[in-house]
């Protein structure tokens, strides 16, 4: 609990302070007097200023956000001695340029977090992929359980690498996006046999995009062999005496495949209401041996599911994924702006509906997931802080009041009409953009709280 409280405060203390830097470094370069550099709102808990005419720099109360307030003849008197250095005397493309640099560092700096992380080098599951679930798209395409997955293609001709199953994973997440194939080579855990097949990804309507789309797939968990690890006391599994390192061969008869295809019969193990005792063979150190495993039942949705409240499955074949300083920096700004594109792409789609609100995430999903990744180690945790700067700063960018973009969009109309927008008008954007982005808040705030309760 202490570690995720303190990743999600330095998560958000080091994005806000590179955005508000964007915009007060930009904001000194055109000569705006900038009288306070704020991370938070509320009441100041700290605060700094070199000499009384300097900037004050201040950490507030409440640290979900930040501020920047510079010189400005709408918000106070001005000096007469001080008027050229007012924000609003500024010419257009400058007033302009100091709010898209808030947004703007964060994209930097989400290249940079990128690309040290592939320096550092990630560890991820290899691209071997378990059994597909029966009927899914993936076993239609051909693609069985222990298949390693080497290189993927949009047109079958053209072709790139697949570093592990996150990338894999995420290549197949942008082809649902576009709506189209995704060509894959495959090979056994070898190597050997390599055959191209075609996962009909343009038949996944977009608003299936969400935690639950590999599975829905048939891409499940990457192969691991079918082992018992440990069992929770008291649960199913410990009450059948299942030990740890127990290697399951056949369940009710028919084989066991790998881990996947052991979690699918656990999860099918139902009959009614309650769970359906199975005859399990499994080899104990060379032995063999015959237990019976009745599942307990757990509501998923709106059906049932068998548990056994057990670790299930060996820990799956890891591959160090690491680049160059060069081409860190490379696949640092391509993965930038693959994140953008598919956060622009993911709001569009829920805005006419061919996407779940459900993906939408706020505050205690964020922490959760800071929380996780500094447990895996610095190279996770800065690809997760480089996924959130990528979203703060392709949401700061968008058209709406009380956001950057809204007051570009501001300064748009200032540049087409050459007057800027009424104060009139203003006012009724503020209001209208504040009601917007509360009803935002409270359905990522809502989302987060269905998600930890376990019911999306």
């Amino acid at each position: 609990m202490i570690t995720t409280v303190l990743a999600f405060v330095l998560t958000l203390g080091v994005l806000i302070v590179v955005h508000e830097w964007g915009h007060y470094r930009s904001a000194v370069a055109f000569g705006v007097k900038v009288l306070r550099f704020s991370v938070g709102f509320g009441r100041p808990v700290w605060r700094w200023q070199r000499r009384p005419d300097a900037t004050e720099f201040v950490v507030c109360a409440l640290p979900l956000g930040g501020y920047v307030r510079m010189l400005d003849e709408r918000e106070g008197e001005v000096a007469p001695g001080e008027r050229d250095r007012a924000f609003n005397r500024k010419p257009l493309a400058q007033r302009s340029a100091i709010v898209a640099a808030g947004p703007a560092a964060n994209l930097v700096l989400a290249v940079l977090l990128y690309a040290a992380a592939h320096w550092i080098g990630i560890e991820e599951p290899r691209a071997v992929l378990s059994t597909p679930v029966a009927g899914s798209l993936a076993e239609q395409a051909g693609l069985r359980g222990g298949d390693w997955v080497q290189a993927h293609s949009r047109d079958g001709a053209d072709w790139t690498d697949v570093d592990s199953m996150t990338d894999l994973r995420w290549q197949v997440t942008q082809a649902v996006l576009d709506g189209r194939p995704l060509h894959l080579l495959a090979a056994d855990r070898s190597g050997q046999g390599t055959r191209s097949v075609v996962l009909a990804l343009d038949t996944v309507p977009a608003r299936e995009v969400d935690a639950a789309l590999m599975r829905r797939i048939g891409l499940g968990a990457p192969y691991s062999e079918p082992v018992m690890g440990a069992a929770r006391e008291g649960g199913p599994a410990a009450a059948a005496g299942l030990r740890e390192g127990d290697r399951v061969l056949a369940i009710d008869g028919r084989p066991v495949a790998d881990a996947q295809s052991l979690r699918e019969a656990i999860r099918s193990s139902i009959d009614g209401q309650r769970g359906r005792t199975m005859r399990w063979e499994v080899d104990r150190e060379g032995a063999a041996m015959v237990i019976a495993v009745t599942p307990r039942a757990q509501a998923e949705g709106d059906a049932l599911i068998g548990r056994i409240d057990a670790y299930v499955g060996a820990a799956p074949e890891m591959v160090t994924v690491r680049r160059g300083p060069v081409d860190g920096i490379v696949q640092g700004a391509a993965r930038t702006w693959e994140v953008s594109m598919l956060t622009l792409r993911m709001l569009g789609r829920m805005l006419v509906g061919e996407a779940s609100v459900k993906n939408l995430s706020g505050p205690l999903t964020i922490a959760d997931y800071a929380g996780q990744s500094v447990q895996q180690g610095l190279a996770y945790y800065l690809g997760f802080l480089a996924l959130v700067s990528v979203s703060l700063g392709v949401l700061n960018l968008l058209p709406l009041p009380m956001l950057d973009g809204g007051h570009l969009m501001y300064y748009l109309f200032e540049g087409v009409t050459g007057r800027p927008v009424s104060e009139v008008w203003l006012e009724r954007l503020q209001r209208g953009g504040m009601a917007l982005l509360l009803m935002l808040m409270s359905l990522a705030l809502f989302n987060d709280v269905v998600r930890l309760l376990g019911l999306h």
